[in-house]
């Protein structure tokens, strides 16, 4: 487990833009190095910059029981479900920091090597966040380590679904 979670405080470094696990200097070179098998911004598009994607628009799983499943996410942790028509606002997230990555079959990053994915929610108070969870009866174990980037705590939904909680660091400003 040591090893995923250098691995996402790398990859969080770059979300953030900070340098707590490179140099200023290898960040910058590591940021303007195309990784190996990718386009480069001036290069398959014929000198223009490569189009990207602005945010991820939804995330859809299956479910054993996605009635039941769809309202314990918005009772618990504030997610409102798919409105049933095109008039009806959808959840709003806040802007922030996202991390993408994918890992190896072979992690046991998410616990349960049957799961294929894990879902990271961001909170601004993790103490206040998992007390509210714990009072409606769920588990949930706060990693007693804090990180550069953060804290996290671990729960699962109703169908043993990994969540990771995240309070990220702010960082710190002059006075």
């Amino acid at each position: 487990m040591r090893f995923q979670r250098r691995q996402l405080l790398r990859i969080l470094s770059f979300a953030f833009g900070s340098n707590f696990i490179f140099s200023r200097n290898q960040l910058g070179m590591a940021a303007q190095t195309p990784a190996a098998g990718v386009a480069d911004r001036h290069g398959l598009f014929g000198g223009t910059e490569m189009e990207k994607v602005t945010g991820i628009g939804g995330l859809f799983f299956r479910a054993h029981d996605p009635t039941a499943l769809g309202p314990w996410y918005q009772q618990h942790l504030g997610v409102s479900l798919t409105p049933s028509s095109y008039e009806e606002p959808v959840w709003q997230q806040e802007a922030g920091p996202t991390v993408f990555s994918p890992f190896p079959e072979t992690s046991d990053y998410f616990g349960d090597p049957h799961k294929a994915w894990m879902v990271n929610f961001r909170v601004r108070d993790l103490d206040k966040m998992v007390a509210q969870l714990r009072a409606a009866g769920i588990a949930v174990k706060i990693d007693p380590k804090s990180y550069p980037n953060g804290r996290f705590a671990r729960l699962h939904d109703p169908e043993g679904n990994p969540i990771e909680l995240w309070q990220a660091k702010v960082p710190d400003t002059p006075h």
